[in-house]
């Protein structure tokens, strides 16, 4: 693979405009090139011994810089470096020796000093980053050792106070917790078994040390540690338990029992109860926090070394072009900078690396590196192998709709959409896995999407088969009664599938989609985010599906299957349930907005877009109304709150979600940053949006189509709607993931267990009011 090629597919997509120009400057070298063969007559051939002059310089960039190479070099380029106020430096390279067409050279020089500039800005404003997130880290496992001596060995304090110390261990030597950037830490650290503590290389709960044998309330035990205590020289004067009265643990509100309590207590906080279940809580997000911190160290890793790798080949290709040496002279300079000779990033990763596999894996150094290294998608062929196998089997079988197959057809439309939108994604380099917040490794891609709905469709479409063939042909009442159960065993089937507990059939993805399905029925009980909200999006364009269900439970939940049919429709419970199930998603959706304008993280939109969510359940409960009643007074609110709900619903799409029509944009009726080049697909998709988010007018006006039955119309338009959902799910991806390469967030933000007060008395007055 060549490596303008290569250099892409290693770049973080939200960092994309912090790497090297490499297409940018290979075009100036091309102008380069073009002038040159304008100019200049054709050189003869090389001789057959003589190595090119990429050659030549690999030779010179590894030997110990002779003078001629050197001297010849110099009277190229001179390279100046400026020191800013922040310390930071500014390069700027000036040619010595002109020659013909020399303004492209000095062009290509300016843009390569840019660049240099550039990335060196960006790379030590990350790293000052990681530095500060490191001291942060530091300070969290400080609190995490303190607390797990204080669990793990209760005779450290006799009292049952909410306040984690009343001993005094400061005469003990202390053992440092460093990372790099902070001075000082912990005097605590703990044992390689990861179960107990360890201070002056004693473990603490091992035979035969201070307190290995000690009760609670043990009086003698106690002495005999104290004793042991004074036998240490002391080197800090305060207590290292004592940081457990100046900490907090910090409430995420992620869980049903969090928020409830956080709305009963109204407090970001709670106080350390210093027991099992806290220490386990603590380890597990701090597991997660480490583990998040390497993720950002390997990247920033990975974007010094790809950025040196194209200087050095750059100025190769310049060599190669103009057969000047200047490789050498302006690689020293790019060695020198801070991205070529900053060593904080690998000294940062070591340290995570022995802290993680020490405290957190029980010194198992492979299991921790499992965890700590990112994990790669492994791209299989088997898989697009079996997907256009059953898809060729689709398309020479027969469908036929009923109101029970309907319910697949919606589901793998809806799957086959969600596929294309992946293999978008991708092309286009949209960060989908990150934006979801998919497990490393274990995202699907578009061939697996693909593989399951197409997996799908045979099954549904096989037992369909079945089903009509056993009908047509069989005489017998008694077996055709069996038969009936076949489309509910495909049903009991998938969800079998989907729950299935085994390693089998992307058990992670399922788990996933479980989780958030599980998350939008209990909102607003668990904190929002955007897979959550994403999936309760999709559930308002399954509206159909839904309702298709309803009529499985209705069908197999009443009489004869003669008349399973008939009671249906005119059953007063079937048709409550009509209109609930349609309402559902869209409550989904208001409780998340409500709860995120709880959260107080932007007031205004989410209470506009919970008004949105709302006008819409409204609309959406009238039309069902007009679509069971059929009465003038019906059709006439019909029309006027769905036409409400769709304008509105229109501009937030296009607007909000999708981030288009923006004033003052240097792309008219869009915005500044597009990923598609071709701007006519967004306009297209703006027409399209608007056109399929009034397509509910068919259901309020009725159209006259005699060719088409009334199950057949309701389906087609089902499928519009979910066709429209697609084309919102990438347009509104595409936006999210330029959002967040305009703050170069590559990340997500995992919260801190830990909250710490520095002050000492304020900390204890707000825990003697709580008392």
């Amino acid at each position: 693979m060549k490596f303008g090629k290569d250099f892409k597919r290693q770049m973080v997509p939200e960092w994309t405009e912090a790497y090297v120009d490499y297409n940018g400057l290979k075009r100036i070298l091309r102008e380069i090139r073009s002038f040159k063969r304008c100019r200049e007559p054709p050189t003869p051939s090389r001789n057959s011994i003589n190595l090119p002059v990429e050659d030549f310089t690999d030779l010179n960039m590894q030997d110990q810089e002779p003078s001629t190479h050197a001297d010849i070099e110099n009277q190229v380029i001179s390279i100046n470096s400026e020191q800013q106020h922040n310390s930071r430096k500014i390069y700027k390279t000036k040619l010595l020796s002109f020659s013909e067409g020399g303004e492209n050279e000095i062009k290509f020089f300016k843009k390569l000093d840019a660049e240099l500039n550039k990335t060196n800005n960006f790379f030590k404003d990350k790293v000052e980053e990681v530095m500060r997130e490191a001291a942060s880290l530091s300070k969290q496992m400080d609190a995490l050792v303190a607390l797990r001596i204080k669990v793990m060995n209760p005779c450290f304090d006799g009292s049952s106070s909410l306040k984690c110390l009343n001993t005094d261990i400061s005469n003990l030597a202390p053992s440092k917790i460093t990372f790099p950037g902070r001075a000082e830490t912990s005097g605590i650290k703990l044992t390689g078994r990861g179960s107990s503590a360890e201070i002056n290389g004693t473990s603490l709960l091992e035979p035969g040390s201070p307190g290995s044998s000690c009760q609670a309330q043990d009086s003698s035990c106690q002495a005999k540690f104290e004793t042991h205590s004074k036998e240490s020289p002391s080197e800090s004067g305060t207590s290292h338990l004592e940081i457990l009265d100046r900490v907090t643990i910090s409430n995420t509100y992620d869980n049903p029992i969090s928020t409830i309590k956080g709305v009963l207590k109204d407090s970001k906080d709670k106080l350390l109860n210093c027991n099992r279940e806290e220490l386990k809580e603590v380890e597990e997000r701090l597991k997660l926090v480490f583990v998040e911190f390497y993720q950002k160290l390997y990247l920033l890793k990975r974007y010094s070394f790809m950025n040196l790798s194209a200087f050095s080949k750059i100025l190769k290709k310049y060599e190669k072009i103009t057969s000047r040496k200047v490789a050498r002279s302006y690689m020293r300079t790019v060695d020198n900078s801070y991205i070529g000779s900053s060593d904080e990033v690998i000294g940062l990763m070591e340290k995570v690396e022995s802290v993680f596999i020490k405290h957190f894996l029980k010194s198992n150094r492979r299991a921790g590196m499992k965890l700590l290294r990112p994990k790669k998608k492994i791209e299989k062929h088997r898989i697009t192998f079996f997907a256009v196998l059953q898809k060729s089997e689709i398309l020479y079988a027969p469908l036929t709709l009923t109101a029970i197959s309907s319910f697949y057809v919606y589901i793998v439309f809806h799957m086959l959409l969600y596929g294309a939108n992946i293999y978008f994604w991708r092309r286009y380099r949209i960060n989908y896995p990150f934006i979801f917040g998919f497990k490393q490794g274990t995202e699907l891609g578009y061939r697996e999407v693909f593989l399951l709905s197409n997996g799908l469709a045979v099954i549904a479409l096989g037992t369909l088969l079945v089903h009509l063939h056993i009908k047509m042909v069989s005489k017998s009442q008694h077996f055709e009664t069996y038969v009936e159960l076949l489309p509910l065993g495909l049903v009991i089937v998938v969800l079998a599938i989907m729950f299935c507990p085994f390693n089998i059939i992307f058990r992670s993805s399922r788990f996933f989609l479980i989780t958030c399905v599980f998350h939008c029925v209990c909102a607003p009980l668990y904190k929002v985010t955007l897979p959550e909200f994403f999936l309760a999006d999709q559930l308002t364009s399954q509206v159909q599906a839904l309702r298709s269900f309803e009529y499985y439970v209705c069908f197999y939940g009443r009489g004869k299957s003669s008349r399973r049919r008939s009671k249906c429709s005119s059953h007063y419970i079937y048709n409550v349930f009509y209109f609930i199930v349609a309402v559902i998603p869209y409550w989904f959706r208001f409780l998340q907005c409500v709860r995120r304008f709880c959260e107080g993280e932007d007031y205004t939109a989410h209470g506009i877009n919970g008004l949105r969510y709302f006008l819409t359940i409204v609309a959406v409960v009238i039309r069902t109304a007009f679509e069971l009643r059929k009465r003038f007074t019906w059709k006439v609110l019909a029309l006027v709150s769905s036409a409400i709900a769709a304008l509105g619903n229109t501009y937030w799409d296009i607007v909000v979600d999708w981030g288009l029509l923006q004033r003052n944009s240097k792309n008219l009726f869009l915005r500044d940053k597009l990923v598609v080049s071709h701007k006519s697909v967004y306009f297209a998709a703006m027409v399209l949006d608007i056109l399929l988010r009034f397509a509910w007018v068919q259901v309020v006006l009725t159209f006259d189509l005699q060719s088409l039955h009334g199950l057949t119309i309701s389906t087609i338009f089902s499928c519009l709607e979910i066709f429209r959902r697609g084309m919102w799910n990438f347009f509104r991806l595409e936006n999210e993931h330029l959002n967040n390469v305009g703050k170069y967030r590559a990340f997500k933000s995992v919260p801190l267990p830990f909250n710490y007060y520095d002050n000492e008395d304020e900390n204890s007055d707000d825990i003697d009011k709580d008392d």
